[in-house]
């Protein structure tokens, strides 16, 4: 009889040649239990998502509670419902007051596609700029303002009038003209190697924006909700974009994403023609309420400064073993959104692979083969910090 292993590699669709492959039973805090009796902790949040940890008690309760009311009722925008205004007015309580209005979505893709639209639609104009090592998701709009090529060519010709910049260089940002409708960046780039740019550059980005009339975008998908310590990894550098997307943490572990913009941008999408952008399922009601639920735990249990402080320690103690000439390069991040850049890859595989055997996931980030992403749940306690980074040490041949 087929084993569920053979079954997933026969009937799941693949985008890797080596998937993890564990079998899991059930997931609760920062931990991941298997059916054959093992246990993982999560240092990378299923890719920066459980940043509450994973089936908090308290969105369990919200889904439930929704679920038993009602699930999908019509098309996105039709009925008001509950969950979604809720949250929306939460989150624009919490964001700079520039954001007037959120769009809900489903995925950090497609609140790119739909800010990538909306600018577009707002200036008139066609072109975009983007940064080179820059990830905003894997349609085909977003693909095509992800800056590097080797995931763009198999699926050209994508998006016209894509231009990619230097990330961090200041010079690079002349090119920016009265033909740009908007420039799409990470304030943090995460699978670019967790790369944090200077601040005077995103001044210089906001400032030339301005002048040029084009919107900036701001791709909070993997930054938001508290991971940076900060609730949005903007408030780090004090510059506000015209358009913010999120996603990832968002949700409290179901599906939600979304941009929020003034509702004179917004407005665009409701004339000329009606209906410029709809979704079915976006902002689906059962994961509004578990994104609710979510956002009320961060802001109640001190998430926003326990990633700050934990974030410090995690970050103090691997420069600590990047003394110990044992292959690490540079240790760089915000808060709980870490990169851990060592010598070469052969080192990277070896640090992820003796992590895993040691119980501890952990992983690259997509532009780079040196960099490991380290990005565990905000609920850690010490003997889970102690406990990851003790795992990153051995497998490294280092010590505490």
């Amino acid at each position: 009889m087929p084993s569920k292993k053979t079954d997933f590699l026969n009937y799941i669709c693949q985008t890797s040649p080596h998937p993890m492959g564990l079998e899991i039973e059930r997931a609760e805090g920062a931990t991941l239990y298997t059916t054959d009796g093992k246990s993982f902790l999560d240092f990378i949040s299923g890719i920066g998502v459980a940043n509450i940890g994973f089936t908090h008690p308290a969105v369990l309760e919200a889904v439930k509670k929704q679920a038993e009311k009602y699930l999908h009722v019509m098309v996105y925008g039709e009925h008001v419902l509950e969950p979604q205004v809720a949250l929306a007015k939460k989150l624009v309580s919490l964001l700079p007051d520039v954001f007037e209005q959120v769009y809900f979505t489903n995925s950090g893709t497609e609140a790119n596609e739909g800010a990538l639209k909306l600018a577009k639609k707002y200036t008139g104009r066609k072109k975009l700029i983007s940064f080179e090592n820059s990830f905003h998701g894997d349609s085909q709009g977003s693909c095509a303002v992800t800056g590097r090529e080797m995931y763009r060519k198999p699926f050209e010709p994508l998006l016209p009038g894509v231009s990619f910049l230097p990330f961090n260089d200041v010079n690079a940002l002349d090119a920016l003209n009265e033909e740009v409708a908007a420039v799409i960046t990470e304030p943090i780039q995460g699978e670019g190697g967790m790369r944090v740019p200077d601040t005077a550059f995103l001044f210089k980005l906001r400032e030339r924006c301005d002048a040029r009339g084009a919107l900036l975008i701001f791709d909070e998908v993997q930054t938001g909700f508290a991971r940076t310590g900060k609730l949005f990894a903007m408030e780090h550098f004090g510059v506000t974009p015209d358009i913010v997307t999120m996603a990832k943490g968002m949700g409290g572990g179901m599906p939600l994403g979304g941009f929020a913009a003034s509702k004179k941008i917004m407005a665009t999408f409701s004339q000329n023609p009606p209906l410029s952008h709809v979704t079915t399922f976006g902002g689906h009601p059962v994961s509004c309420a578990a994104g609710r639920a979510g956002l009320e735990v961060i802001l109640k249990e001190g998430l926003v400064e326990k990633a700050e402080a934990d974030g410090q320690y995690i970050t103090k103690q691997l420069r600590h073993l990047a003394g110990q000439n044992i292959g690490i390069r540079e240790v760089r991040g915000k808060g709980l959104m870490i990169g851990l850049e060592v010598e070469n890859a052969d080192i990277a595989e070896r640090c992820v692979q003796g992590a895993f055997e040691r119980g501890v996931i952990l992983g690259w980030t997509l532009h780079s083969d040196t960099v490991i992403r380290i990005m565990p749940p905000l609920i850690l306690s010490k003997d889970e910090i102690g406990c990851g980074l003790n795992a990153i040490a051995e497998a490294l041949g280092g010590s505490f």
